[in-house]
């Protein structure tokens, strides 16, 4: 191995651990204010899903969050309990399980505004740069979901 084949090796040259590292900055800013919704971070991304498009199915909240369906059924359990979604099954096909943000689930969109705006002041990035970074990122994602081989199962 070469002197530059090393580099690569060098724990500050890896992508993997600044995504790693950042997210878990972010996850540490969003966690108090978080608490004070009384929502665990899966959860916000459920409501921000829902908050955009009022109801999903639990399949399209998978796909969407990326989260496999024993992950997330016994979360919009437990969100169904809170008051904050409703789970009802489809009259068309009852394998589908339409979940829908109620009226509680809301009302959280207002005191959940200042999270975005949080992590916006803790970067002290300007917009342009942030946005961009997310491009970025969402790119790399979808290169990486594209050169992965895929499964056998859908």
């Amino acid at each position: 191995m070469s002197q530059n084949e090393h580099e690569y090796l060098k724990l500050d040259n890896q992508l993997c651990f600044s995504l790693y590292a950042a997210s878990r900055a972010i996850s540490r800013m969003y966690r108090p204010l978080l608490d004070e919704l009384g929502l665990t971070y899966p959860q916000y991304l459920v409501l921000l899903v829902l908050w955009e498009r009022s109801q999903s199915t639990v399949k399209e909240l998978s796909e969407t969050l990326d989260l496999d369906s024993g992950t997330l059924t016994p979360m919009l359990k437990r969100m169904e309990a809170a008051n904050l979604v409703e789970r009802k099954r489809s009259t068309e096909d009852e394998r589908i399980v339409i979940v829908r943000i109620t009226e509680s689930g809301l009302a959280l969109k207002e005191r959940a505004v200042c999270i975005p705006q949080s992590l916006f002041a803790s970067s002290n990035l300007p917009l342009e740069e942030l946005t961009a970074l997310n491009g970025q990122i969402k790119k790399l994602m979808t290169q990486i979901n594209a050169a992965m081989p895929q499964s056998g199962t859908s």
